[in-house]
């Protein structure tokens, strides 16, 4: 009996035994996608509608794992804590930006030829897993070839003309 009891709170301590986000927002059905809407290229405000590279990008994602994407204006000092707190589940940064291995995020795998990220809450590796498949699924097809072309073209070829 008593080992029963320490095997029980054992599992209930373990990180393990905690909710796995993948789970939670397949639960939800959407995925909650921090932007800040004065970022051009990456996300801004147009006739009241959000666009830019991580909206088109955000959503090509969400598809990937079966989900509707909602984009959540957010002021850059709080995209960080809010993800931590579970308030978003994602958000996309440069890979120099990224938070560092000490800190309460993981990260996916880098892709682009921004080299970007995506930072969540640390200890979901089915939701690591997850991300980091459709980002290469979206490698793959092109996908995000196809979205850095249309984004960032113009800020390419105006950085190499300066």
């Amino acid at each position: 009996m008593r080992s029963t009891i320490g095997v029980l709170l054992a599992v209930l301590i373990t990180p393990l035994a905690q909710a796995e986000l993948i789970d939670e927002i397949a639960d939800r059905g959407e995925l909650r996608i921090a932007v800040q809407a004065d970022n051009s290229p990456y996300a801004f405000k147009e006739n009241d509608h959000l666009t830019g590279f991580e909206i088109d990008f955000g959503q090509a994602l969400a598809n990937q794992l079966d989900l509707r994407a909602e984009f959540i204006e957010t002021p850059a000092a709080e995209v960080l804590p809010g993800v931590e707190s579970g308030k978003y589940d994602i958000t996309l940064t440069p890979s120099d930006n990224a938070p560092k291995a000490d800190t309460p995020f993981d990260l996916s795998q880098p892709f682009g030829e921004k080299k970007l990220v995506i930072p969540f809450q640390k200890d979901n590796p089915a939701f690591e897993s997850a991300v980091n498949n459709a980002l290469q699924r979206l490698k793959d097809s092109g996908r995000t070839a196809e979205l850095e072309q249309k984004w960032f073209k113009g800020v390419q070829e105006t950085a190499a003309g300066q």
